[in-house]
């Protein structure tokens, strides 16, 4: 399994102009409350519990990042719980304004995402490693880190991963 810093240099590799990071910064929270807000009314029970598919993606969500990173975890699991906790609000209004709610974020969001990408130049990292979905919201997390200057040291790393991508790219064409 590949650990933290390897998931997010390989992302950040994808992200390294500011406005298509800046675009992250709105659309990436938008996509996950969508995703939430449209899998928290379908509801099914196991055993006289009740589940619906959000709370599910969210407990699989945070396991994935807790086994990343603890405290990065806790704190990724604690704003999924909070969007969970949205959605949830969400799902018991009206049909139209679930659906309004959800399919709107989720729209609005990815234009946020490719208008981010069309400054950058480079196709979303999903594209090329579907994992990079799970990865995206982390990656706004950490940076948010990186903007409180928390975590230089992580950031440095990731640079370097991504300078030396960059030369490994232009070598490549080169030849």
């Amino acid at each position: 399994m590949k650990s933290l810093l390897a998931h997010l240099s390989q992302y950040a590799y994808y992200h390294q102009d500011r406005r298509n990071v800046a675009t992250h910064f709105i659309g990436i929270p938008m996509i996950v409350l969508a995703i939430a807000v449209l899998l928290s009314r379908p509801n099914f029970s196991f055993f006289d519990v009740s589940f619906t598919p959000a709370l599910i993606v969210v407990v699989l969500s945070s396991l994935f990042y807790l086994s990343l990173h603890l405290v990065i975890g806790l704190a990724m699991s604690s704003l999924l719980i909070l969007s969970l906790f949205i959605a949830d609000y969400l799902a018991a209004q009206t049909t139209v304004i679930w659906l309004v709610s959800g399919l709107g974020l989720f729209i609005v969001g990815w234009i946020f995402q490719f208008i981010g990408h069309y400054f950058e130049g480079k196709k979303p990292a999903f594209l090329d490693d579907v994992v990079g979905l799970i990865i995206g919201p982390l990656f706004v997390f950490v940076e948010f880190l990186f903007v409180l200057g928390i975590k230089g040291e992580w950031q440095k790393q990731i640079e370097q991963f991504c300078d030396l991508k960059n030369q490994e790219n232009e070598m490549t064409k080169g030849l």
